[in-house]
């Protein structure tokens, strides 16, 4: 089955009990049973709902894995993965992670004994020089949230399986549209599908597909004890999101080359950060990994000051946490996505006041040209 038809007809393709075309919304708590123990698959909804199923049934298909989960929110699934660790373990992540990643890590699951360290993972003898004896995990975000840098996600599996650790991807931007980890040797792929799966900026949900059952095992352990599951209307809203991801993405990818080009031009941009140029220091291993180059792209515009005069200036972009959907965003990463975290490390990785991160909407790409012109003039 091609990738497009299996947007569609992967996963639970129809309702079995009524033929619906789309799985049906179960707002449902708990299930009758016939006995102790009796039950038709369902017995409460924390441990699993028949339209939580569903998505969870097509993002495995989508990724080529074992099973899927459904969560809250994309950090419910990152924590919840997190998880999959003990005291005293150590993890491995890119140093440009997004930063709602690095809040979790540093801020919450180290009360809990889980050390870290973060590593440029574009350059994979970095990462090897980091692993450490109690090393159990390497978790890689490719492309990278704000400054877009790419890992060599099979060489990083490779590595892993060298030191017997877990290789888990957030593969966010790229969506499985154009690229899955699973298939390049990863163990764990994770999303926030509150971006471009769901799509329309109307859910906020996480998403994570294992490669085998023995993860699936613990994995599912882990969102039923905890509880951070995603809720059967928002399940039914991700589906029908994703059943347009082909097509948003291939949009979202030509309104983005546009964009781009302009951006190179322009005398007020000082750098564009973004995979799909052939400038970028990425471009061949995310060409080789991926299908596509996605819609985010990031560039500088010298100063914070500058920054923030085009901020206010855009009138189609609007300024707004998140990315990913039908409608341009636009944002500081510096103030926004990253504020927490600290202005050092943030200057290390290159993150500056002066950079902007825009999410390239599915709007006529000339009235975007248009009011970035306007936006960006002096």
């Amino acid at each position: 089955m091609k990738r497009k038809t299996k947007l569609i007809h992967g996963g639970i393709a129809e309702d079995p009990q009524t033929g619906a075309v789309s799985v049906p919304i179960y707002q449902v708590s708990t299930y009758k049973q016939d006995g102790i123990g009796g039950h038709k698959g369902y017995e409460y909804s924390r441990t699993g709902n028949p339209t939580r199923h569903g998505v969870e049934e097509l993002i495995k298909d989508l990724e080529g894995g074992t099973a899927g989960f459904a969560f809250g929110s994309g950090m419910a699934a990152i924590t919840a993965v997190v998880m999959l660790l003990n005291s005293g373990d150590h993890i491995i992540l890119t140093d440009d992670v997004y930063g709602g990643t690095f809040r979790v890590i540093t801020k919450v699951l180290n009360r809990f004994g889980i050390e870290y360290s973060f590593v440029d993972s574009s350059a994979m003898e970095k990462v090897e020089k980091g692993i450490r004896k109690n090393t159990k995990a390497i978790f890689i975000e490719t492309p990278t949230n704000p400054l877009l840098k790419i890992t060599d996600i099979a060489a990083a599996a490779r590595l892993a399986k060298k030191h017997q650790l877990l290789t888990i991807v957030d593969n966010t931007f790229a969506t499985p549209y154009w690229q899955n980890p699973l298939e390049l040797g990863a163990d764990i792929v994770l999303h926030s599908a509150t971006k471009y799966l769901g799509g329309h900026s109307d859910v906020v949900a996480g998403l994570a597909v294992v490669n085998s059952q023995e993860l699936a095992k613990e994995l599912h352990f882990i969102q039923n004890s905890t509880g951070a599951v995603l809720g059967p209307q928002d399940s039914w809203l991700l589906m029908r999101g994703i059943k347009t991801l082909a097509v948003r993405m291939e949009e979202h990818e030509k309104n983005t080359k546009v964009i781009t080009d302009f951006l190179l031009q322009h005398p007020a941009v000082a750098q564009v950060y973004y995979p799909g140029l052939e400038s970028h220091p990425d471009h061949r291993t995310a060409k080789q990994q991926s299908r596509g180059f996605g819609g985010m792209v990031s560039f500088d515009t010298g100063s914070g000051e500058k920054a923030e005069r085009l901020l206010k200036k855009v009138k189609l972009f609007t300024l707004a946490e998140s990315l990913g959907a039908v409608e341009s965003l636009i944002s500081l990463p510096a103030k926004m996505t990253h504020a927490s975290i600290p202005a050092e490390r943030r200057a290390e990785l290159g993150i500056t006041d002066g950079l902007v991160r825009i999410s390239v909407g599915l709007e006529d790409v000339e009235d975007l040209i248009e009011d970035l012109t306007h936006a960006l003039e002096d």
